[in-house]
């Protein structure tokens, strides 16, 4: 099993108000955003959001440790830009580029439509991982010198029988190209390292749902129980750099973060100032939080309350902070202003 890195903690020194309704157009597929499982390695960050929950979910699937979320993601990135429409002049097809005859031994129903069909997100990308993590395990055993990834993206591209033939990757411009540039590309979809959550019960299993969208960008009125979604402004949020971000970007609020953790078992409000209403008759001293608990910030009691976050053990916390931010683990002392914290509950 990879190893779980321990996410970064940051400051934050912005308070937003987060006390609304909202609706959202939410386009994560419900088969990916469910999986609650932590991915293992890296984090990951700059992929759509359609993309996200397969490219860990491929990820969890391989037990290879040089199999990474940012290795996917730079070879979907290379081999179409992540457009599902995408086709090659070879006749190649998807977001993944497979070739029909590859298709054939790769390709499954993976998203649960009926076909399985390489111009589907969620088959493309789940016959990639499987693909990927098989050439992974031949590079490793082959002997051959060499970064393994190397290996297999080359196998992937060229063939693996190309690979045997010349003992490492093909003397061929395009291979040797499709290697480098991949493996150079994939720093930039590296987020920070997810959760391990240890336990069971309500509260972990909300914690460990929740890791799964650490990177995920803010957006104001975005997000619910399905997923990340586009959010809105309101004349005064959802603003960075004087145009309406919120619009734009798929994501959470801090709100929505917390009800899409806890959802369908614990059906929580959509706004902090309800979900603290729901929760208010079970509070959790600060010497006695565990993970999963909820807790609070306000500007004066209860009536105004702006933010809610997730306790992730350790002192920190888990939240979607503000627009601009992305889903993090920060420590609770500095989340937000320490005068404005009204109280943890246990839903």
């Amino acid at each position: 099993m990879k190893v779980l890195a321990g996410a970064a903690a940051a400051t934050i020194g912005l308070v937003l108000l987060v006390t609304l309704a909202v609706m959202g157009v939410v386009i994560a597929d419900d088969n990916a955003s469910a999986d609650e499982a932590t991915d293992g390695g890296k984090g990951l960050q700059g992929v759509p959001a359609e993309y996200r929950g397969w490219i860990l979910k491929a990820d969890r699937a391989c037990t290879e440790p040089a199999m990474t979320p940012s290795l996917l993601a730079a070879q979907l990135y290379q081999e179409s830009r992540f457009q599902p429409t995408a086709e090659s002049h070879a006749g190649a097809q998807g977001p993944a580029q497979f070739m029909p005859g590859t298709w054939a031994t790769w390709g499954r129903d993976d998203d649960g439509n009926g076909e399985a069909s390489p111009w589907d997100i969620g088959d493309a990308v789940m016959a990639q991982g499987r693909m990927m993590c098989s050439l992974l395990k031949q590079a490793k055993s082959s002997g051959y010198s060499g970064d393994i990834r190397a290996l297999a993206l080359a196998g992937y591209n060229a063939g693996w029988g190309a690979v045997e033939q010349y003992q490492g990757v093909p003397p061929y411009a395009e291979t040797q190209h499709y290697v480098e540039i991949i493996l150079s590309t994939m720093p930039r979809f590296e987020g920070p390292g997810l959760l391990e959550v240890s336990g069971s019960g309500t509260g972990a299993d909300a914690l460990r749902k929740a890791a799964t969208q650490i990177g995920t960008p803010y957006a104001w009125g975005g997000g619910g129980p399905q997923g990340p979604s586009t959010g809105f402004c309101d004349g005064t949020n959802g603003y960075l750099g004087g145009r309406c971000s919120a619009s734009s970007t798929v994501g959470f609020d801090c709100s929505s973060l917390v009800q899409y953790a806890y959802w369908p078992k614990t059906k929580l409000p959509r706004t902090a100032a309800a979900q603290y209403g729901a929760t208010s008759h079970r509070p959790v001293s600060r010497n006695d939080l565990k993970p999963g608990d909820l807790l609070f910030w306000s500007r004066g009691g209860s009536a105004a309350i702006y933010h809610v976050a997730i306790y992730a053990g350790d002192g920190n916390v888990l939240h979607a902070p503000r627009t601009g931010r992305t889903v993090e683990v920060a420590p609770l002392t500095s989340a937000m202003p320490q005068g404005d914290y009204v109280g943890a509950t246990r839903p």
